[in-house]
């Protein structure tokens, strides 16, 4: 399947908005009850959905929006030094189990890399979420850890799995290492 990210449009909020207010739009893992998507609009006329501190991009498989990946700045210490991306990815349910998300991940990688300064970016996941552990590993991410009770949803604290890749010696071609 062809994959590609591309800029967030205003024609895109409609069907966000649309799978973001409902259990199976968003999967039962992913699903934190209704949401205002009035900040999200807001972004996107402003800035497009990309920000220095944070963004959105718009995920299409073959030629079709099949949801959008985030990322946030997430600090580690001292803001100025220690920051790294943490990001996220939500899916149609008719684009789930093809490597979509797989390849969309990817794809932000390897953007967030070329674009930024970035040396490290993680994502976690719900305990649960098998098919997202397996996408991220496919991706390149590691598994670092399981946050415990890290995330209230549903009435219930669940636990996470942290994931992390980092930027390699071959992401700096004018470096020798």
């Amino acid at each position: 399947m062809d994959v590609l990210l591309r800029p967030m449009t205003e024609a895109d909020l409609d069907r966000i908005q649309e799978a973001g207010n409902t259990p199976d739009g968003l999967g039962r893992l992913q699903w934190f009850g209704f949401r205002d998507f009035a900040r999200l609009r807001r972004r996107v006329a402003e800035d497009g959905f990309l920000g220095p501190d944070g963004g959105g991009l718009t995920v299409e498989a073959n030629g079709t929006m099949a949801g959008y990946v985030t990322w946030t700045r997430q600090t580690w210490g001292p803001e100025a030094t220690s920051w790294c991306w943490s990001i996220g990815i939500s899916l149609f349910p008719e684009f789930r189990g093809q490597g979509v998300g797989t390849a969309a991940q990817r794809e932000l990688v390897d953007y967030l890399f070329a674009h930024t300064r970035a040396e490290r970016i993680q994502a976690f996941t719900d305990v649960a979420n098998v098919a997202e552990q397996r996408a991220l590993e496919k991706a390149g991410f590691v598994r670092e850890g399981v946050l415990r009770r890290a995330q209230w949803r549903m009435g219930a604290w669940h636990d996470q799995i942290l994931y992390a890749t980092l930027r390699g010696p071959d992401d700096h071609p004018d470096e020798t290492v």
